[in-house]
């Protein structure tokens, strides 16, 4: 098992993204949000990106900012508006970003299912809404069920409190939300982090992402 490189900086996290790529973005609302990734994202200039999150984004900042940087082609996410969406907002009623809505808890089970290698499962949240349009469906026990299947990433961008040289991670309360889950289900793992601690330096009992799911460590900008 190789161990998860250390960067110095932030862009240097996140270089080789390619334009087109699929990015899972850790948080709910701005707990947990991967802020200083998603600047250096900016910078690094990929374009014609799929966004998987669980918002569409608050203010100005974030994946707000991400968004207004016209570097976002689709986002699949379960809350694409709040009270402060309005960046989102703008870019949908221009037609100039698509959407995909998918419920909380499906987002949360199609991510975790890519990373366990599970190819569908049923699922009977949505079923009979327009949620399901053109997807198969399926009785079971007597209630209808609809077929989902994973979503993948090419990158996941997330957030965690504490990383040690192995690339084990913890998390700081409600701030691990989709961390975890969306770690397993991309190709690269990109983590900031607020401390880095020597190997060892964290309980084994309280990892909660192993390293072997996380490809690069930074540590966040003070």
């Amino acid at each position: 098992m190789s161990r998860a490189l250390i960067l110095e900086s932030l862009d240097e996290a996140v270089s080789g993204i390619e334009d087109g790529s699929t990015i899972l973005v850790g948080g709910f609302g701005m707990a947990g949000m991967p802020l200083d990734l998603i600047d250096a994202l900016i910078r690094q200039g990929a374009k014609d990106l799929t966004v998987v999150s669980n918002n569409a984004g608050n203010g100005e900042v974030g994946l707000a900012a991400l968004l207004q940087a016209g570097r976002v082609r689709k986002v699949i996410c379960s809350f694409p508006r709040q009270t402060d969406s309005y960046v989102f907002d703008g870019l949908y009623r221009a037609g100039k970003i698509e959407l995909e809505v998918v419920p909380q808890g499906n987002l949360a089970e199609r991510i975790r299912a890519a990373g366990a290698g599970i190819g569908a499962f049923y699922c009977p949240t949505g079923a009979g809404t327009s949620l399901a349009q053109g997807k198969e469906t399926r009785t079971i026990d007597g209630r209808l069920h609809v077929l989902e299947y994973p979503i993948k990433g090419d990158v996941a961008l997330i957030s965690a409190h504490r990383a040690d040289t192995m690339g084990n991670l913890v998390y700081r309360k409600t701030a691990r939300n989709f961390g975890p889950v969306m770690a397993t289900a991309a190709a690269t793992t990109i983590a900031q982090v607020r401390e880095i601690v020597p190997a060892g330096g964290i309980d084994p009992e309280s990892v909660v992402t192993p390293g072997i799911y996380v490809h690069r460590i930074v540590q966040e900008a003070c």
